[in-house]
C-alpha cells in the first residue's frame, strides 16, 4: 500500500512503478493478529522474534546469529525425537502419504451460503463458520408434529381399505363409488422460501416460530443491504 520505484542503475534514474491510491487503500484488507502475550512458543512471530526484531534494526550480522541460534535449537529437538522414538504429531495439519503433501485438518471447502452463515472466524488455530439454524426446541416440536399427522394419514388410509375390503356390492346398486375416498398422497414439508407445506394445516406454536424466523430473515437481508452499501 505504498509507492514502488524503479531504479535504472546505468542511468541513475528512478520512476513511479507504483502509486497506490486513497481508495486503493481503504480497501486494504485489515490484519487481524493474535496479541503477542497470548500467543504460543512455536507462533511465527513469537518464534522469530529476535530474527525480526534485528532486521528491522537493519543488523544483517545478528539476524543470521539469530536465525542460526533457532535453527539449531529445532535440529537439537528433532535428533532427540529420533533418539526417543517419539512421533512428532502436527497440531492442525496432516499429511497425505500419497501425495507426499501437508493438508489443514479443519479445512472448510462447502460453498459459502449466505442465508445460513453468518460469520467465519479462528480460535486456536482452528478456522470455524458461525451459522444461523433453526433452535433445537423448534426443530424438535417440527419433527414431533410431521411424525404425528404422518400417522394419523397412515391410519386413516388402512382405515379406509378395511373397509372397503368388507363392504360387500348390493344388488339393488350399481354404485362403484367407495364409502371412503382414497387419502391424497403426502405433501412433503418444505422450508424454501421460510414456507411450510403441511397435511393439514400446522400447529399453533409451529405457525409462531416460522413467522419470528421470517421477521429475522428478513431483518438479516435488510442488514446484509446496508452493509453492501456501505461498502459501495
Amino acid at each position: 500500500d505504498g509507492e514502488v520505484h524503479i531504479n535504472e542503475l546505468k542511468s541513475g534514474n528512478a520512476e513511479v512503478f507504483w502509486n497506490p491510491t486513497s481508495e486503493v487503500r481503504r480497501q486494504r484488507l485489515k490484519r487481524h493478529i493474535v496479541l503477542f502475550e497470548e500467543q504460543t512458543d512455536f507462533e511465527s512471530e513469537r518464534l522469530w522474534q529476535h530474527v525480526t526484531s534485528a532486521i528491522n534494526k537493519g543488523d544483517q550480522h545478528k539476524a543470521t546469529q539469530e536465525k542460526f541460534v533457532l535453527e539449531e535449537e529445532q535440529r537439537n529437538a528433532a535428533r532427540e525425537r529420533r533418539e526417543n522414538g517419539t512421533e512428532w504429531k502436527p497440531l492442525l495439519f496432516q499429511h497425505d502419504a500419497a501425495t507426499n503433501e501437508w493438508h489443514y485438518k479443519y479445512q472448510d471447502l462447502r460453498p459459502w451460503d449466505p442465508l445460513n452463515d453468518i460469520a467465519q472466524f479462528e480460535k486456536d488455530g482452528i478456522l470455524q463458520t458461525m451459522e444461523r439454524h433453526l433452535p433445537t426446541r423448534m426443530s424438535n416440536h417440527k419433527t414431533t408434529c410431521i411424525n404425528n399427522q404422518i400417522t394419523r394419514h397412515k391410519r386413516s388410509a388402512k382405515d379406509c381399505r378395511r373397509r372397503k375390503t368388507s363392504d360387500q356390492p348390493s344388488n339393488h346398486s350399481q354404485n362403484t363409488e367407495s364409502s371412503c375416498s382414497t387419502p391424497e398422497s403426502v405433501q412433503e414439508l418444505s422450508d424454501d422460501d421460510g414456507k411450510y407445506l403441511s397435511f393439514e394445516s400446522l400447529c399453533s406454536q409451529c405457525g409462531k416460530e416460522m413467522n419470528h424466523l421470517k421477521e429475522i430473515h428478513s431483518a438479516v437481508l435488510s442488514l446484509q443491504r446496508a452493509q453492501q452499501d456501505i461498502h459501495r
